[in-house]
C-alpha cells in the first residue's frame, strides 16, 4: 500500500465533512490519504441561479478535470450533484451507506404554516420550489444559492419566513436546528443523502481500495433514481424527484416530474421485488413520459430556454 491516494473534493464545510468520511474510511483499511480541496464554479458563482448557469455537473467538473489531469486519485462528491453521465474516463467506484433523504424547513417561526398565510420561502432548487408552489400557491419562492453555512447566513439577513435544506447535509455538519421541519411530503432529488466516490477508469489500484467502501443497497437505490432522472433528461433543469426503498426485498419507487411552477404534477408508484429491479427507473420514466411527462418536460426545456 505505498500509494497515497489523493482525495480531491469541494472546499466547503460539508464536502470537506464527506471528504473526511471517506478519507477515515480508507485509512482504517491501512491505506495512506492526503486531502485536495478546490473551489468548484458552482461555489464561486452565487448570483444566479443554478438553472440559468446551463453548466451540467457544476460542482463537480473542475474536480473531473484534476481527476483526469492526474492531480487527485479519487472524487468525492453529494451523488446529487453529480451529472448521470460520467466524463468519459471517470468512474464510480463506491456510493457510501445513505443518509436520511428528507428535506427540511429551516424557518423563523412557523405560524405562517398554521395559519395559512403568504411566505417567502428561500431555495436554489426548481423541485424544491416546484413542490413547494405545489403546495403552497400563494407563497413566493425566492433563489438562495451557496454552500449550506452560506444559505444559512443569507437566511437569518433576509426577511424570508424560511427556506429549505437537505436534512443530511444539515446534520453532518452539526447545523441542523431544533425546529426544523421534515417535509416528508416532498420527493428528494435522486441520490439525495448519499455520497459517491469517483476515480479514473485505468486505476486499477484506487478502484480495489475504494471497492470496500461500497453500500450495495444504496448503489442499487441511486442507480434506480438516476436512471429516471437521466431517462427524463432531468440534470438540474427540471423539477424532477425520486425515491427508491428497499424494504423486505422489494423496492419502493416514487418518482415525480413537475411544471416550474408546481402547477402540473406527473407521479408515478411502483413496487417490484429486489430481484427483478433491473431498469425499473428507466421503466417508470418512460410511463411518465407517455403519460404527459413528454409535454411537460418540453414545457420546462422552453420555458429554460428562454431564460438563457
Amino acid at each position: 500500500m505505498s500509494k497515497i491516494i489523493r482525495i480531491g473534493t469541494r472546499d466547503s464545510e460539508l464536502a470537506l465533512w464527506q471528504a473526511t468520511t471517506v478519507q477515515n474510511k480508507l485509512e482504517t483499511l491501512g491505506y495512506d490519504t492526503i486531502l485536495v480541496p478546490t473551489k468548484s464554479m458552482g461555489d464561486q458563482v452565487l448570483d444566479k441561479p443554478l438553472y440559468e448557469l446551463g453548466v451540467t455537473g457544476i460542482f463537480t467538473k473542475t474536480l473531473d478535470v484534476a481527476l483526469l489531469k492526474g492531480d487527485i486519485d479519487i472524487a468525492v462528491h453529494s451523488m446529487k450533484d453529480v451529472p448521470t453521465q460520467l466524463p468519459k474516463g471517470i468512474v464510480q467506484v463506491a456510493v457510501l451507506e445513505r443518509a436520511v433523504t428528507h428535506d427540511i424547513l429551516v424557518h423563523k417561526g412557523s405560524g405562517f404554516l398554521e395559519q395559512d398565510q403568504p411566505a417567502t420561502i428561500a431555495t436554489g432548487s426548481l423541485r424544491r420550489k416546484a413542490q413547494w408552489l405545489n403546495k403552497y400557491p400563494d407563497h413566493k419562492v425566492v433563489d438562495l444559492r451557496g454552500n449550506v453555512n452560506t444559505r444559512l447566513l443569507k437566511l437569518i439577513e433576509n426577511n424570508w419566513q424560511g427556506a429549505i435544506f437537505a436534512q443530511a447535509g444539515l446534520e453532518r455538519i452539526k447545523l441542523l436546528p431544533k425546529d426544523a421541519i421534515q417535509l416528508d411530503w416532498m420527493v428528494p432529488a435522486p441520490a439525495q443523502g448519499a455520497m459517491l466516490v469517483v476515480a479514473k477508469q485505468e486505476d486499477d489500484f484506487t478502484q480495489q481500495a475504494l471497492a470496500h467502501l461500497n453500500h450495495s443497497e444504496t448503489e442499487v437505490a441511486t442507480t434506480i433514481e438516476r436512471e429516471f432522472l437521466r431517462t427524463l433528461e432531468g440534470g438540474c433543469t427540471a423539477p424532477i424527484g425520486a425515491l427508491a426503498q428497499i424494504k423486505d426485498k422489494k423496492v419502493h419507487f416514487k418518482g415525480v416530474v413537475f411544471s416550474l411552477d408546481g402547477k402540473k404534477k406527473i407521479e408515478i408508484k411502483k413496487e417490484v421485488k429486489l430481484s427483478e429491479a433491473k431498469n425499473l427507473g428507466q421503466a417508470c420514466a418512460e410511463e411518465v413520459l407517455k403519460n404527459g411527462g413528454d409535454k411537460l418536460m418540453q414545457e420546462i426545456r422552453n420555458e429554460n430556454s428562454a431564460v438563457h
